[in-house]
């Protein structure tokens, strides 16, 4: 097995407590495979890759995902932990969430479903697949390599389709469900306040109101015919009978945002890819009802884009939050979606071939965190070394590192530890120029 350096050994230490001595071996092996893959991350690549292709207990690698008896939970609950301690002081605790699908087939994978799938649909044509649903929570981290904070995954929970659950006899959750037990874990987990981001999807008054009472601010997009309603009246004194819970009904924010007789303000809003956008904004606080729930006060943003007169709509649970600051926090969630495909790209989400339940609930969580990891690992490896940055003539990339110039700098010391040795010593020294050795260290760490 090739050397681990310090920095690596260091953070792998905070898990140890996860596993026995054996599984923790497993781990150590299949955690460096990972990062030295390329392609497909399936164990039999891990093993080839680690030097194993002749082991002949190989299925012990497999029972460390189907079998072994860790907590996933606690992992999540370590990795928040690490994670939080890379924030500045006063930096606040944004955490977008989104749905993303792992396209499956196969008899045997219980859990997959039909789905929409984003990533080939349009506006005019909808394509759908079959596949497993993930919610994955992350957590915005400003790094030293980027001036674009990235979207690092902490949590990662498999959505069982409604015909799966239905086959079972199991009562089925949404993604509402699930987002909602996600909260209650990180708030139990931080005891402090932090910012939920979402997309439309997750423009939920249930949500919103357990946000309130979790002590979290929810930042989504709103429906320009969302139903909104002014505060109700105090009650007479001596009035008898029920106490209202709304006013009467606010004008719609399509309506608002038609009359420019309203108080616009003009604001410029760090957009997305680094752009600076000026904006034309509208806020104000009213309730937000729907029947069935309590109603859920928001404050409100309109937002009008002058070059294209594109207007959306906001809101934030936290009624003192800056309109400015609530668009800046949105604009954030984008960088999940970078998350997503970079996991595709270079970790080799969507290649695994499991079919037990227990290894395809871990696999995909686990991929997730290596995203996570590998940043980690970075960000301790830059205080000792230099990052390089790998450019082209045709591709200059501003000092600016993406994910696999990362993975790329923390591969490449777990290659020279296999080949660069002490060979002086050994009867058969064989005279290799460094320039034929950066060529191949370079050929085997360059990330996929």
């Amino acid at each position: 097995m090739p050397p681990l350096s310090q920095e690596i050994i260091m953070i792998l230490s905070n898990f140890a407590v996860l596993f026995t001595q054996p599984s923790f071996a497993h781990a150590h092996c299949l955690l460096t495979g990972a990062l030295l893959c390329r392609g497909a991350r399936r164990i039999s690549s891990i093993l080839r890759v680690m030097g194993l292709s002749q082991e002949k207990r190989f299925e012990k690698y497999h029972r460390f995902l189907n079998r072994a008896q860790w907590n996933s939970l606690m992992a999540s609950r370590i990795l928040l932990g690490l994670l939080i301690q890379c924030l500045p002081d006063s930096y606040p605790i944004l955490m977008p969430i989104d749905e993303t699908i792992e396209r499956r087939s196969g008899k045997k994978i219980t859990a997959k479903g039909c789905y929409r799938d984003a990533c080939r649909s349009t506006e005019s044509q909808v394509v759908t697949c079959f596949g497993l649903k993930w919610i994955c929570l992350t957590l915005i981290v400003p790094l030293p390599w980027t001036s674009r904070p990235w979207a690092l995954p902490v949590m990662t929970v498999l959505a069982p389709s409604k015909s799966a659950n239905e086959q079972r006899g199991r009562s089925h959750r949404t993604s509402i469900d699930w987002t909602i037990v996600m909260i209650r874990m990180i708030s139990r987990w931080l005891k402090r306040h932090w910012v939920l981001i979402g997309d439309g999807g997750f423009a939920c008054i249930r949500l919103g109101l357990v946000c309130n009472n979790k002590n979290v601010t929810l930042i989504s997009r709103l429906r320009l015919d969302a139903a909104l309603y002014e505060f109700p009246a105090a009650p007479k004194t001596g009035q008898l009978g029920r106490r209202r819970e709304k006013g009467i009904r606010a004008p719609s924010l399509q309506q608002l945002a038609n009359d420019k007789e309203q108080s616009w303000s003009t604001c410029e809003i760090a957009w997305y890819s680094g752009e600076r956008k000026i904006l034309q904004l509208l806020t104000g606080i009213n309730l937000w009802y729907s029947a069935g729930e309590k109603p859920l006060p928001i404050r409100w943003v309109i937002t009008i884009d002058p070059s294209t007169s594109r207007i959306e709509a906001f809101f934030s649970t936290q009624l003192e939050l800056e309109p400015k600051k609530i668009i800046s926090w949105f604009v954030l969630r984008w960088n999940i979606e970078v998350t997503f495909e970079e996991v595709r790209a270079h970790l080799g989400v969507e290649t695994q071939r499991q079919w037990s339940d227990r290894a395809i609930k871990r696999t995909t969580p686990l991929l997730m965190g290596l995203f996570s990891m590998v940043n980690l690992f970075a960000k301790e490896m830059v205080k000792t070394q230099s990052l390089p940055i790998l450019s082209t003539a045709w591709y200059n990339k501003k000092s600016e590192a993406t994910f696999s110039d990362i993975l790329t700098f923390v591969r490449r010391p777990i290659w020279a530890g296999r080949y660069f040795n002490d060979s002086a010593v050994a009867p058969n020294f064989i005279k290799i120029e460094r320039t034929q050795w950066e060529n191949l260290l370079n050929q085997l760490a360059g990330a996929t």
